[in-house]
């Protein structure tokens, strides 16, 4: 029997010792699941806490060996680090503590080169339809004549491609990832790198250094404008990005109900505690407008997200109705603002992107 891709794969990584380490990639159990999709590979290399030195030349060697095996086009290698922490009975008093002990490999903050601004689109829980919204304004802002780019950072759960109408494998050339173009917008997403149904069962730091490597090592070209469609929470990897990558700003997305908007509050003040100005809150699902009989109702409540803003001293950047028209084109991979472009949903979700230009070149002033 012919081996497999995978096989092929740890055959070729067991070939790259560890200096100061006994032993290869795969004997010390370094490489994590591969994931291979028409030609397209995904793996990570976990950087033991004994090691010392640089790690980047193994990686580079992981990947070029993994891109000279027939049938492979391309390779995505990420590295991530050893958190396993020490048993709380072996620390100090001091020490006792639920930060992760080891060696941090997240890179510094750093601009991204091409990228003028970077917005944060958030919520602080699932649900609140925080990536229909993100989709939205990113085309609002790229029919407003900005170059814009849309990422999915979303690693556990990402709907952009759906969302964004994107199809096929993304490209990697020259070490960098080509992003997507979908409806003038430049796309990336891990959603492209793996099948729609299966799951990423990845540790956190692994998240984390996949999404500094998809902010990175994306070749954005010249964007005004980069759009980050955050992970729902306030956790490490969504604390991560606020404090490595250079925000411009935030928006902040929640529905009227009291429970959305506790958790939009955490979301906000993560924000506010690394300096990312907050550009405003958004009350999406404001109402529902029966299709039948036109009728109005509540369902969420209204007003809530609105109210808070005003209560916070934050911009309140308008309301989105709960409409069958948006999650139709949303399942459809048509955006409103592309499907309607007339519509009154678009002029609402236009008159957001407006609002956050605004600010921006406000900013820039």
């Amino acid at each position: 029997m012919a081996d497999s891709i995978s096989d092929r794969i740890l055959g070729e990584l067991s070939q790259i010792a560890v200096d100061g380490l006994n032993g290869d990639l795969v004997s010390l159990d370094l490489v994590s699941e591969i994931t291979e999709t028409e030609g397209k590979v995904i793996f990570s290399i976990t950087v033991p806490d004994e090691f010392r030195g640089d790690f980047d030349p193994i990686r580079d060697d992981a990947q070029a060996r993994v891109e000279a095996i027939d049938g492979i086009e391309s390779a995505l290698v990420v590295l991530t680090a050893a958190i396993d922490a020490p048993a709380a009975a072996e620390q100090p008093p001091q020490l006792q503590t639920s930060k992760p002990v080891g060696r941090d490999l997240r890179p510094l903050s750093s601009a991204i080169p091409g990228v003028g601004a970077v917005v944060a689109v958030a919520s602080g829980k699932g649900g609140v339809g925080k990536s229909t919204t993100a989709s939205n304004i990113a085309l609002a802002l790229s029919s407003l004549g900005l170059r814009v780019g849309l990422l999915d950072a979303d690693i556990y759960g990402p709907s952009i491609p759906r969302l964004m109408g994107g199809e096929g494998q993304l490209d990697i050339v020259d070490g960098r990832i080509i992003p997507k173009d979908s409806y003038g917008v430049k796309v990336m997403s891990m959603g492209f790198m793996m099948e729609e149904d299966k799951p990423v069962i990845w540790r956190g730091p692994m998240i984390v250094t996949a999404l500094m490597q998809m902010v990175h090592e994306t070749n954005w070209g010249t964007l005004d404008v980069l759009i980050l469609d955050m992970p729902p929470g306030t956790g490490d990897a969504q604390l991560t990005m606020a404090q490595q990558v250079p925000m411009a700003g935030a928006v902040i997305v929640s529905t009227p109900q009291d429970l959305a908007l506790i958790d939009a509050r955490k979301g906000l003040k993560m924000f506010q505690e690394v300096d990312v100005p907050i550009l405003g809150i958004i009350e999406n699902m404001s109402n529902f407008i029966c299709p039948h009989c036109g009728e109005t109702s509540d369902i969420f409540g209204h007003g809530g997200a609105k109210d808070e803003a005003i209560k916070l001293s934050v911009p309140f950047l308008g309301a989105v109705p709960l409409h069958m028209d948006i999650r139709k084109h949303s399942d459809e991979g048509k955006p409103t603002v592309v499907a309607d472009p007339d519509g009154p949903h678009t002029k609402i979700y236009k008159s957001i992107a407006l609002n956050i230009a605004t600010q921006l070149r406000g900013g820039d002033e």
